[in-house]
């Protein structure tokens, strides 16, 4: 799941990327702007970034786990 979650932040920045440099949305592109599809798409990726900052706070407990045990 956390491969998955990566992935759709990944495209889902690259997106951005675009949207940013050239004004181009590549999703509104293939799926239609404000399609339901679409819709979905950004929900979905939306969800990966939830899913991901609960990965970061994960990193960080078994890193400070991991950091306390080794100074002891």
């Amino acid at each position: 799941m956390n491969t998955v979650a990566l992935i759709l932040m990944i495209v889902g920045s690259l997106n951005w990327l675009l949207v940013g440099l050239f004004q181009f949305n590549l999703v509104a592109w293939i799926f239609g702007a404000g399609t339901v599809l679409a819709r979905i798409i950004y929900s979905v990726v939306g969800l990966a970034a939830i899913w991901g900052i609960a990965m970061l706070f994960q990193r960080n407990v078994r890193h400070t786990a991991v950091s306390a045990a080794a100074e002891e």
